[in-house]
């Protein structure tokens, strides 16, 4: 069986004041079909970099990514980057900035579509509303329903409720799961919250200081809904911490 995604030793250097930089180094992973695989490493190891790579975003120095086998070279439709920095159109309302990315039926179609996926985050009522009416929490919900509108196969997850404080960043992980449980995505999240990686993650991977290389894997085996003070939950975490050099 083909891996939905296949990244085969990628490597990627920036020039920095004139110094070779390297950023990753030889990375090689996959990712099965409806997958959820969660990256952590330490800040500034890479992580972003490499999810740009695995997205489509950026082209790797050496190396490749192979989605369902065939080799990415650009982003596309099949895939959809959810980042840290948001990317709702603030002239746009609720139902209009989901309705920008489709491309196929008509108007009704369309706004049918929206409305479907903006009640699936619990945002019904809120269709015509503008960005600035909307909680940070709101948005993130808004930004997971556009994400979700064009059915894509894979979503990329690049530290998309860092923004969010604790209490709020728990319930979007919850409404994340509460939505793949309906509609099953293949995921690759990029956190720095280990807590996060283990509440919502099949398998967790853990890079190095730069230049990233996969330091460590760990499955995680435990049904959903996961209580994280189990004392499993509490090993697998000292484990991923002691990889990460806390």
């Amino acid at each position: 069986m083909v891996d939905r995604i296949a990244v085969k030793q990628i490597s990627k250097s920036f020039i920095s004041n004139n110094e070779t930089l390297s950023v990753v180094d030889g990375v090689d992973l996959c990712v099965a079909n409806g997958e959820f695989v969660a990256i952590v490493g330490p800040s500034g190891c890479g992580k972003s970099t490499l999810m740009k790579i695995i997205a489509g975003f950026e082209k790797p120095d050496q190396g490749q990514v192979l989605i369902d086998g065939v080799a990415r070279n650009k982003p596309n439709h099949n895939g959809i980057l959810i980042s840290q920095h948001g990317s709702v159109f603030p002239w746009l309302t609720v139902q209009q900035n989901l309705m920008f990315g489709l491309d196929e039926g008509d108007h009704g179609e369309h706004a049918t579509l929206a409305n479907h996926y903006i009640a699936l985050v619990g945002l019904k009522g809120f269709e015509q509303a503008y960005p600035h009416e909307l909680s940070g929490g709101m948005l993130k919900r808004v930004e997971l329903a556009r994400a979700l509108v064009v059915k894509p196969d894979i979503l990329y997850m690049d530290e998309p409720f860092s923004a969010l404080d604790a209490l709020m960043s728990l319930r979007m992980r919850r409404e994340l799961l509460r939505i793949l449980d309906e509609e099953r995505h293949t995921v690759v999240l990029i956190t720095h919250d280990v807590e996060e990686a283990i509440q919502l993650a099949d398998r967790i991977l853990v890079l190095s200081p730069r230049p990233a290389t996969i330091q460590a894997s760990f499955d995680v085996p435990f049904a959903h809904p996961r209580k994280l003070s189990s004392p499993e939950a509490q090993t697998l975490k000292d484990a991923i911490l002691q990889q990460l050099g806390v």
